[in-house]
């Protein structure tokens, strides 16, 4: 037996008042006492002045996806052991940056599923989607998930259930970063969405969407999907959120994740902006000349106010950071989707959107500080209750059990 203790911590839902000590046996944790808990004589302690919490969970990463300047597309032309190194990158990056568990949710030819079978202790833990559904010149239709007459949707559901995905992903709406889809429309009928969900259920998985488009979110609620990436709320003129989609949403325990979450310092001024973001920044009245940094700074405002609707509705709020998808959204960036989350709802949930909440909504024996659940510990340097940057220096990690990256 072993033990953590720190001067302050967080348990995945609130702050203690005190310091804690937390007790592990192998890879579980199995007590959570207060830091003058006398352990026994045999447990060996390691004590830290900052803030002990629970692992980082990312709902929403691309690990296939480096962050490099229309990386996207060219993802389809690696090959295996090209798409692998990328994987084992940005596991590490992720851990160094305290996630313990990530969910990508797309990639191509399934090769984050073979790098979760792989399991190499001391990186997150991951739960794999594999290719995304999409239609044909759809948004990410360059990773080989499109559903048309010669792959229907039930072969789909069941190649990816037959490669032992943990979640099915579809794409409702067009994506800034594909330029040529429809990011203010719908890519599939309600009809069509709600197949892929009974398809999906029947065989046990969940089924998340993303969705930019106002059309798209209405889609997907009406289809009963578990979850909606983005929530943008976009059509043409303007970002909306009507109140009887929110409480649909928030009835039908829909759980929203609005990959926040940019690195400035990636932005310089004047930089190009993809041609997706000129259209949509466009349709939202922002200039798109110059870009960098204080251009997304006007579109997180837009963002956050999204969240605060969402969040006052009652919708179950998860944090993810699309991290891989440009230069502004490296791997290990998901600190900064929590911080900017914070702007919009208090701190103690902001950090349970990374945590707790997130362990519930991907399924995983994490995301509290609880004896039972996975030894996934996260110290960072600092008192988080006041300074919340300080998520952002983490000094210690654990992946159920083991020091990060070992």
């Amino acid at each position: 037996m072993r033990a953590w203790r720190a001067a302050h911590a967080f348990d995945g839902e609130r702050f203690f008042t005190g310091g804690v000590t937390v007790l592990m046996e192998d890879d579980t944790i199995v007590a959570v006492e207060s830091e003058a808990f006398e352990v026994p004589a045999d447990c060996e302690v390691t004590t830290y002045a900052g803030t002990l919490l629970p692992g980082l969970i990312d709902c929403h990463v691309h690990l296939v996806f480096d962050g490099s300047p229309n990386g996207l597309e060219l993802t389809g032309s690696l090959t295996d052991d090209e798409l692998d190194t990328r994987i084992e990158t940005a596991l590490a990056a992720q851990v160094a940056a305290g996630v313990t568990t990530v969910r990508d949710l797309g990639d191509v030819r399934y090769r984050t599923v073979v790098a979760r079978d792989r399991a190499r202790p001391g990186l997150p833990r991951i739960l794999a989607a594999g290719p995304p559904l999409t239609t044909p010149g759809g948004h990410c239709h360059f990773l080989g998930g499109v559903i048309d007459a010669d792959h229907p949707a039930e072969r789909a559901i069941a190649e990816h259930a037959e490669h032992g995905v943990d979640v099915i992903k579809v794409m409702a709406s067009g994506g800034i970063l594909t330029p040529d889809s429809d990011q203010f429309g719908a890519q599939f009928a309600t009809t069509e969405l709600r197949t892929l969900v009974d398809l999906a259920h029947a065989r046990g998985l969940k089924l998340r969407t993303h969705a930019h488009s106002l059309l798209g979110m209405e889609r997907a609620v009406a289809a009963g999907v578990d979850g909606i990436e983005h929530f943008s709320g976009l059509r043409p003129g303007g970002s909306v959120f009507p109140e009887a989609l929110l409480a649909a949403t928030a009835a039908a325990n829909i759980s929203v994740c609005p990959t926040l979450g940019t690195d400035r310092s990636r932005m310089p001024p004047g930089m190009a902006l993809p041609p997706g973001f000129v259209k949509v920044f466009g349709e939202l009245g922002l200039p798109t000349e110059p870009a960098g940094a204080a251009l997304f700074d006007r579109f997180l405002e837009l963002r956050q106010a999204a969240v605060r609707l969402a969040y006052a509705a009652g919708i179950r709020i998860v944090s993810g950071s699309d991290a891989g998808v440009g230069p502004p959204k490296p791997h290990g960036c998901l600190q900064l989707a929590v911080q900017e989350l914070a702007s919009a709802i208090p701190f103690a949930d902001a950090l349970a959107s990374a945590t707790s909440w997130a362990a519930d909504d991907c399924g995983v024996p994490a995301g509290r500080l609880r004896p039972g659940l996975s030894a996934d510990l996260l110290v960072v340097d600092g008192d988080l209750r006041t300074d919340p940057t300080a998520l952002g220096r983490p000094t210690a990690v654990l992946v159920r059990g083991r020091p990060a990256d070992q």
